[in-house]
């Protein structure tokens, strides 16, 4: 079956575009103007991945991307911001965003960063096995997107889980900015920088509860993962 995208946008113009252009690649597409349609939306059904814009009537893409991480902490999200608004790009990306896209956008881009979030979920999807690594006091299991201390589990977002092992691959080392955002990214760029600067924030957040783990900054080159 094809992938279900949930697409909220107010602009009808843009939205015809690139509902159009998403529908030509074969996906199936939910279209809602307004934050209070994609909340009724998301009580009807399950979608593989969310294109949300920011500024949003009636309830606006932040509290939107709230309640569907509460609710899938596991679903792709793409905010669509202005791109003046470099701090709605953060704060997307703090409350679980995986990524942006800044307006005025390409079809072409949107596109591939849907194929490329799609393509990553599915391979992470649950299957038989698990793949766990021993991090510390923590469990960390990069296919399932979870991190789990004694009974508590955390859930993480694909980008948590990609940015923490690739640390935990090379725990004590030190990786350069540019290597993370081209390994996890998959381009290194000044926005996005600022966006790996968000995600190692709450890396920190989760792993402060083992005080043998800390995400070191080498200013000026990258980050380490110390584990002593």
């Amino acid at each position: 079956m094809a992938p279900h995208l949930l697409y909220v946008e107010d602009d009808e113009s843009l939205s015809f575009v690139t509902r159009d252009n998403l529908e030509l690649q074969g996906y199936r597409i939910t279209w809602c103007a307004d934050g209070r349609q994609a909340l009724q939306a998301l009580q009807k059904g399950r979608f593989d991945l969310c294109i949300l814009d920011v500024m949003l009537p009636e309830v606006d893409g932040f509290a939107l991307a709230r309640h569907i991480r509460q609710a899938d902490p596991h679903v792709p999200i793409l905010f669509l911001t202005a791109k003046s608004l470099k701090e709605d790009r953060l704060n997307g990306l703090r409350l679980g965003a995986d990524d942006y896209i800044t307006k005025p956008f390409s079809i072409e881009e949107l596109i591939l960063k849907v194929e490329v979030f799609l393509k990553r979920n599915k391979i992470t999807a649950p299957r038989s096995g698990r793949e766990q690594i021993a991090l510390g006091r923590f469990l960390f299991d990069h296919r399932n997107l979870s991190l789990r201390l004694g009974e508590e589990e955390r859930q993480l977002t694909q980008k948590e889980a990609d940015l923490l092992r690739l640390l935990a691959e090379n725990a004590d080392q030190v990786l350069k900015r540019s290597t993370i955002l081209e390994r996890v990214w998959g381009e290194d760029d000044y926005f996005l920088g600022r966006s790996l600067d968000v995600f190692i924030s709450r890396l920190r957040k989760y792993l402060r509860e083992d005080p043998g783990l800390r995400i070191e900054t080498i200013h000026g080159v990258g980050f380490r993962l110390l584990t002593s």
